[in-house]
């Protein structure tokens, strides 16, 4: 089953080999997976880059490359895996999760003035390759975000895409439901990072994109699919990975 025209699903994948993209589905891509590669599978559809910011805070509290470089590599992966198919990259934002901000001992707005510094700073080496991404934890947090890309020129309302970070950890699939909705109401076309399929099925409404990774979490803590005999677990598995999206989008058509 696919999406529906107003909503498209990435499947995460920390894999990316010819292999998975020759699958004909959305993927969504770390920066972390390509950085160090030589060659590059060749997109057939949809693909969207994550800039692996999480990681990045969450392993050594602050980023470790500059927005120039970080650039550079957006469009050598852009060229080398498919221009015609690419659809955008994350800015390296700074998530707001309190336990990444422990690891910083910065504040949340601090972490906010970041994010929209950053976003400015690609916009003018990618244009609208990169898109903005809101930050914050508390729905007020997100809409003084929105608030200070506007105050920085930016009317979020005209963009194609805007990234809402920092909901996929927390554990009140109401409480992102309640942000997302929120923020659709202002006139913005949300992307929700790595969604919870609780909550796609609640509000993916209020979005007219997402991503996950959880197939393959899922499929560690499970024995193999009955046809996968040459594994221990289907963490790694296309075929898995295919079937528990396929059964996703089911749920939310439902």
């Amino acid at each position: 089953m696919s999406e529906s025209p107003d909503f498209l699903f990435y499947l995460g994948t920390h894999q990316p080999s010819q292999r998975w993209f020759d699958l004909g589905i959305p993927l969504f891509v770390s920066r972390r997976r390509l950085y160090q590669r030589k060659t590059f599978p060749t997109a057939m559809e949809h693909w969207a880059l994550d800039s692996g910011g999480f990681s990045e805070l969450d392993q050594a509290g602050k980023w470790s490359i500059g927005h120039s470089q970080y650039a550079s590599e957006v469009l050598r992966f852009r060229e080398e895996i498919g221009p015609d198919h690419f659809d955008w990259a994350a800015p390296q934002d700074w998530m707001c999760e309190p336990w990444i901000l422990q690891k910083t001992g910065l504040r949340l707005s601090d972490h906010q003035h970041l994010t929209t510094v950053n976003f400015v700073q690609l916009r003018e080496l990618l244009g609208e390759l990169v898109i903005p991404v809101l930050q914050g934890w508390e729905l007020d947090d997100y809409l003084r975000h929105l608030e200070q890309y506007g105050e920085w020129g930016f009317d979020l309302s005209n963009e194609p895409v805007v990234g809402v970070g920092s909901v996929c950890r927390r554990q009140s699939t109401k409480e992102a439901g309640e942000i997302f909705s929120r923020l659709a109401s202002e006139g913005l076309r949300l992307h929700g990072f790595g969604v919870k399929k609780t909550g796609l099925t609640a509000y993916q409404s209020s979005l007219i994109s997402s991503d996950s990774m959880a197939w393959s979490f899922t499929a560690r803590r499970n024995d193999p699919l009955p046809e996968c005999t040459g594994h221990i677990n289907c963490a790694n598995c296309p075929r898995y990975a295919v079937k528990w999206r396929s059964e996703l989008l089911e749920a939310i058509a439902a």
